[in-house]
């Protein structure tokens, strides 16, 4: 089965690459993304997500954004976030997968 990773480790991809992983490795900005899979919200939906208050949860989508994870639209008052493309959904559930099988102590064969 062919690969669907690009072959570039490239000093501009792998820096690109270190930064996604970088946003992802905040627990609050993961649960942020969890949310979002769920489909779009508001901030104030985000902030009960993550379990703070939206003042201090307000600059995380704004970073997530910023790195292509996230889109926000504005609606009046609201900014209404959204994963940006399906893949990012795909990375987050292959991220989860990953360490729930290392907690169960779980090891792949090789193929």
């Amino acid at each position: 089965m062919p690969s669907r990773v690009p072959a570039k480790t490239s000093s501009p991809c792998a820096a690109d690459v270190a930064a996604t992983l970088q946003a992802l490795a905040t627990p609050s900005r993961l649960r942020i993304l969890a949310r979002l899979q769920k489909g779009p919200c508001a901030a104030t939906e985000l902030a009960d997500a993550v379990g703070t208050e939206q003042p201090a949860c307000s600059h995380q989508p704004r970073l997530l954004r910023n790195l292509g994870l996230v889109t926000g639209e504005r609606r009046g008052r609201s900014v209404i976030h959204a994963l940006y493309p399906n893949h990012v959904a795909e990375l987050l559930e292959q991220a989860l997968y990953h360490a729930e099988h290392l907690r169960l102590g779980l090891h792949d064969t090789p193929a």
